[in-house]
Protein backbone atom coordinates (compact mmCIF):
# COMPACT_ATOMS: atom_id res chain seq x y z
CA UNK A 1 0.00 0.00 0.00
CA UNK A 2 1.39 3.38 -1.01
CA UNK A 3 0.88 6.09 1.61
CA UNK A 4 0.43 9.64 0.33
CA UNK A 5 2.85 12.08 1.94
CA UNK A 6 1.24 14.39 4.47
CA UNK A 7 4.25 16.43 5.54
CA UNK A 8 3.65 20.17 5.56
CA UNK A 9 5.52 20.89 2.33
CA UNK A 10 3.30 18.41 0.47
CA UNK A 11 0.17 19.67 2.18
CA UNK A 12 0.94 23.36 1.57
CA UNK A 13 3.32 23.63 -1.41
CA UNK A 14 2.22 27.22 -2.06
CA UNK A 15 3.57 28.19 1.40
CA UNK A 16 6.96 26.48 1.15
CA UNK A 17 8.92 29.69 1.80
CA UNK A 18 6.62 30.80 4.61
CA UNK A 19 6.87 27.37 6.27
CA UNK A 20 10.64 27.64 6.18
CA UNK A 21 10.55 31.15 7.67
CA UNK A 22 8.12 30.17 10.44
CA UNK A 23 10.24 27.14 11.31
CA UNK A 24 13.12 29.50 12.02
CA UNK A 25 11.53 32.00 14.35
CA UNK A 26 7.94 31.32 15.36
CA UNK A 27 7.72 29.26 18.56
CA UNK A 28 4.01 28.47 18.27
CA UNK A 29 4.42 27.30 14.67
CA UNK A 30 7.39 25.16 15.69
CA UNK A 31 5.29 23.57 18.45
CA UNK A 32 2.37 22.88 16.09
CA UNK A 33 4.70 21.42 13.48
CA UNK A 34 6.34 19.17 16.05
CA UNK A 35 2.94 17.89 17.17
CA UNK A 36 1.79 17.48 13.56
CA UNK A 37 4.93 15.53 12.63
CA UNK A 38 4.52 13.19 15.62
CA UNK A 39 0.85 12.50 14.89
CA UNK A 40 1.52 12.10 11.17
CA UNK A 41 4.28 9.61 11.93
CA UNK A 42 1.90 7.63 14.15
CA UNK A 43 -0.73 7.58 11.37
CA UNK A 44 1.78 6.37 8.79
CA UNK A 45 3.12 3.68 11.11
CA UNK A 46 -0.40 2.46 11.85
CA UNK A 47 -1.34 2.44 8.16
CA UNK A 48 1.83 0.55 7.25
CA UNK A 49 1.32 -1.96 10.06
CA UNK A 50 4.50 -0.96 11.91
CA UNK A 51 2.46 -0.04 15.00
CA UNK A 52 -0.73 -1.81 15.94
CA UNK A 53 -3.79 0.42 15.99
CA UNK A 54 -7.44 -0.44 15.73
CA UNK A 55 -9.74 1.51 13.44
CA UNK A 56 -10.94 3.80 16.24
CA UNK A 57 -7.37 4.72 17.22
CA UNK A 58 -6.39 5.37 13.60
CA UNK A 59 -9.47 7.56 13.11
CA UNK A 60 -8.61 9.50 16.28
CA UNK A 61 -5.05 10.07 15.07
CA UNK A 62 -6.30 11.30 11.70
CA UNK A 63 -8.68 13.72 13.44
CA UNK A 64 -5.80 15.05 15.54
CA UNK A 65 -3.71 15.50 12.40
CA UNK A 66 -6.53 17.39 10.71
CA UNK A 67 -7.02 19.70 13.71
CA UNK A 68 -3.31 20.50 13.75
CA UNK A 69 -3.33 21.02 9.99
CA UNK A 70 -6.22 23.49 10.35
CA UNK A 71 -4.29 25.46 12.99
CA UNK A 72 -1.18 25.49 10.82
CA UNK A 73 -3.22 26.58 7.78
CA UNK A 74 -4.58 29.50 9.79
CA UNK A 75 -1.04 30.63 10.65
CA UNK A 76 0.12 30.26 7.08
CA UNK A 77 -2.75 32.22 5.61
CA UNK A 78 -2.49 35.06 8.13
Amino acid sequence: MVIDPHDLIHEFPQYKDKIHALRQGHAHFQHLQSQYDAVNKAVVQAEEGVQAADDARLEDLKKQRLQLKDQIAALLSA
